[in-house]
C-alpha cells in the first residue's frame, strides 16, 4: 500500500485501486484512455477518489453484463448530468431489456444447436455400432 489513501483523504494509488478492483493497473489506463475515468494527479502519479473508484465498478459490472464501451459511456454521462439518475435509470431499464431480448435470443439459439448435436451424435453412434463386429457391440 503506498499510503496515499490514508494521507490525501479519499485519494488512492492505481495499483490500491486495482487490487480493490481486482483489475490490472493497464486497465485503468486503458479506460481513463478512452475517457470513461479522469484520475487526479499528484505530480506524475494517477489518484483516485471515491467517484473515479464508483465510475469503474459501473463500468466492470457494464461489461460483466455484455454492454458496449459506447453503451457504458452514455450511462456514465446521464449519471454526471442528472443528479437524481432519473435519466440514468430509464436509459439503464431499456438497455437492460434489450440485452435480456439478446440473450434469450441467442439462449434459444443454443438450445436448438445443442438438440441438433445430440441427434447427431445419436445418428453417428447408431452408424458406428450397426458397422461394428458382433463382438464389439457386446463389449462396448
Amino acid at each position: 500500500m503506498n499510503g496515499l489513501g490514508d494521507d490525501r483523504g479519499d485519494l488512492q494509488g492505481i495499483q490500491e485501486v486495482a487490487d480493490m478492483l481486482g483489475i490490472t493497473p493497464r486497465t485503468l489506463r486503458f479506460y481513463e484512455d478512452k475517457g470513461l475515468i479522469e484520475p487526479c494527479r499528484i505530480g506524475t502519479t494517477r489518484v483516485y477518489r471515491r467517484r473515479e473508484i464508483a465510475r469503474m465498478q459501473l463500468i466492470l459490472r457494464g461489461k460483466r453484463l455484455g454492454f458496449s464501451l459506447t453503451d457504458i459511456a452514455e450511462f456514465l454521462d446521464l449519471y454526471d448530468a442528472d443528479p437524481q439518475h432519473l435519466e440514468q435509470m430509464r436509459a439503464l431499464a431499456e438497455r437492460v431489456r434489450m440485452r435480456i431480448v439478446e440473450l434469450e435470443a441467442q439462449r434459444d439459439a443454443l438450445d436448438q444447436t445443442l438438440v441438433e448435436l445430440a441427434k447427431l451424435e445419436g445418428e453417428a453412434l447408431a452408424r458406428v455400432h450397426a458397422h461394428e463386429p458382433e463382438g464389439l457391440r457386446a463389449a462396448g
